[in-house]
């Protein structure tokens, strides 16, 4: 009888062990996400610098147009044997005007992610098709030629 319920026992903590394997594993990734934070940035109220304090610097910042501070936050869970899957996702975009203000916030979630399946192992690119010898031997007579610049042309 002791016999019976030791392997019952045994049998019940290996399946909980190789269960406990198997779950997802959560990961955050970027910007940590706290609602009350990110509630607190107010249009016309807050800076530049007032946002830097509350939110700390920002995930990317816009290169051209208005200048936009952006905060992307990314969840993802992962099973075993199988890819990674993003699972939540959110984006926070601060625009500010010229004086360095506050002019509006946006949010967007994971409605807004693209998910693209790329076709096979190349990508189309528009121009010609060059082959082996024409990248190896394309460029011989082309230093120095005239219109080119360098030794060869016009001073």
């Amino acid at each position: 009888m002791m016999k019976a319920n030791a392997a019952r026992i045994a049998l019940v903590v290996a399946l909980g062990v190789g269960l406990a394997g198997c779950t997802s594993i959560r990961e955050s990734r970027g910007y940590v996400v706290d609602a009350l934070l990110t509630n607190a940035i107010q249009p016309g109220i807050d800076n530049q610098r007032s946002v830097e304090m509350t939110l700390g610097r920002p995930s990317f910042v816009s290169q051209y147009g208005e200048p936009t501070w952006y905060y992307i936050s990314s969840v993802n869970a992962r099973r075993p044997f199988a890819r990674t899957r993003i699972s939540a996702h959110s984006v926070l975009a601060v625009q500010f005007d010229d004086a360095g203000n506050v002019s509006d916030t946006n949010r967007s979630g994971i409605d807004q992610v693209v998910y693209l399946s790329p076709d096979g192992a190349k990508t189309p690119t528009l121009g010609r098709e060059r082959g082996f010898f024409e990248d190896l031997f394309g460029n011989i007579g082309q230093v120095g030629a005239p219109g080119a610049g360098g030794a060869g042309g016009p001073p």
